[in-house]
């Protein structure tokens, strides 16, 4: 853990509420408000759980602007500005920068399958365009692409990239990247069922699905293990974890956008390719709900 970190505990990775016209700002800006009203750390603005991929790029850009401008530094704002095309993540990273993000989380380029010598060139010309701290982001159940620890390891110390948001999955791996990191990168759960394990790891918290669905409690159980609670963690870890694995019982994000419409924060809208979930998974997924007592 470095000591200036963007943020420290929980970032909600936010839905972007949408209908058949288009963004709904009006129902962006109350989950907006909502998420601090429950104590979040942070909000992660048009990643992958925000449908960015499917936003134009003008949309893309508005929703970050109206993001930053409702957040009105109350707490930090993350623009998702990756794309498999990096000159459109470079222009996304600007825009971002230009509007007042603490910082862009940007994803590994999806489909192209970069090679580790391709991903230390993209990092560094985006950094080098960015006026804020980067966050790289390895998801490769959806991109194709691993960062190597190897790779960290170069780019650890390069100017504007300040931190790893980790969903590989793989423990061992992470554990590499830990040891090769040091204090020179932040790390972030990017698995919402790995949370504590990554902080045992010297973690500084998590971008999160399931903080759109029960943001207090995620924020408490990073609270309690830097208390040094790690036992009362690891206990709300478990209790989540029948939420986190029917948030991803489909694709994200088409779980918790059923969700957060069952909660009244928005439709149930997704573009495609992306649609509905079934009726079987959401009716389990929304029972899971009420026994937590977020739903009635």
């Amino acid at each position: 853990m470095t000591t200036n970190p963007i943020f420290r505990g929980v970032a909600t990775a936010l839905v972007t509420p949408t209908t058949a016209d288009g963004v709904d700002y009006e129902a962006l800006g109350r989950l907006i408000d909502w998420q601090i009203e429950e104590g979040i750390n942070a909000l992660v603005i048009a990643g992958t759980t925000g449908e960015g991929s499917t936003l134009s790029v003008e949309e893309h850009k508005e929703v970050i602007r109206f993001s930053v401008q409702r957040v009105n530094h109350r707490i930090p704002v993350i623009g998702g500005t990756g794309s498999n095309d990096t000159a459109t993540a470079i222009e996304l990273t600007k825009s971002a920068c230009e509007d007042g993000v603490d910082a862009c989380l940007v994803v590994t380029p999806y489909y192209n399958k970069a090679t580790q010598n391709g991903l230390i060139a993209m990092y560094k010309a985006i950094a080098d365009a960015s006026t804020k701290p980067i966050i790289m982001y390895n998801v490769p159940s959806r991109t194709g692409v691993n960062i190597e620890p190897s790779t960290y390891a170069a780019l650890a110390g390069y100017p504007n990239i300040a931190a790893i948001k980790e969903a590989n999955g793989n423990i061992s791996k992470i554990v590499e990247a830990a040891g090769v990191i040091g204090d020179q990168l932040d790390m972030y759960s990017g698995n919402d069922d790995q949370v504590v394990p990554i902080l045992s790891m010297g973690g500084t918290g998590v971008i999160s699905v399931v903080s759109n669905v029960a943001p207090r409690r995620t924020v408490e159980m990073c609270d309690r293990y830097f208390a040094g609670d790690v036992a009362g963690a690891a206990e709300i870890q478990c209790e989540l974890f029948p939420l986190i694995r029917a948030l991803f019982c489909e694709v994200n994000p088409i779980p918790v956008k059923a969700a957060m419409a069952a909660m009244g924060f928005c439709e149930n809208y997704l573009r495609m390719p992306l649609c509905t979930m079934s009726e079987a998974n959401e009716n389990a997924m929304l029972q899971i709900m009420r026994d937590m007592g977020i739903l009635q």
